[in-house]
């Protein structure tokens, strides 16, 4: 089966976000892929702000990147686009470190205003990486996506739908 990356751009570790990316990677794991998770915010924080091409944290998600398949594009929409850590994380790949990879870009933000940042933010990104089949993806807003008792998630139906859909005709590409 193919391999696949998580690239989370959070800089927190308890963003809603992770809500979309557990899911996408158990629904990918169950159907026999091989899913690996980059939290970007993990990384050597010096080694992204300095362009430490050489550090080992740097140097092994690169080379997880450069090994996947498909390439999940995760972030928490700020001022209307990506995040400044997933910029600096995706600054670090080479100059066509997305050449040949399926890639699905899943967004969540405070309200459905901020929609096309993943048309008119992060898909350029991508093409200049060399990304050129990107799947139109997910935007979903906060209020979908709750914390529970438990620290856990409650993720609404219709997300849940639209991210199975969106999943669904991802893995398609694969076969």
């Amino acid at each position: 089966m193919s391999k696949i990356v998580i690239i989370s751009g959070s800089p927190t570790t308890s963003s809603r976000l992770f809500a979309l990316t557990d899911f996408a990677k158990e629904t990918l794991e169950n159907e026999g892929h091989h899913v690996e998770h980059i939290k970007v915010a993990s990384l050597s924080a010096e080694a992204l702000i300095k362009a430490d091409f050489n550090h080992p944290d740097i140097a092994i998600a690169s080379k997880v990147v450069a090994e996947a398949d498909g390439v999940i594009i995760a972030s928490p929409v700020y001022k209307a686009t990506y995040t400044g850590v997933l910029k600096t994380f995706l600054d670090l790949l080479p100059q066509k470190g997305l050449a040949g990879k399926k890639v699905l870009p899943l967004f969540i933000g405070g309200t459905i205003s901020h929609l096309l940042a993943i048309d008119y933010g992060v898909k350029p990104l991508l093409n200049a990486l060399g990304a050129h089949t990107i799947h139109t993806g997910v935007y979903a807003i906060d209020e979908w996506v709750t914390k529970d008792e438990n620290q856990g998630y409650i993720v609404q139906e219709q997300l849940i739908t639209r991210l199975k859909q969106a999943l669904g005709e991802y893995k398609a590409w694969f076969n």
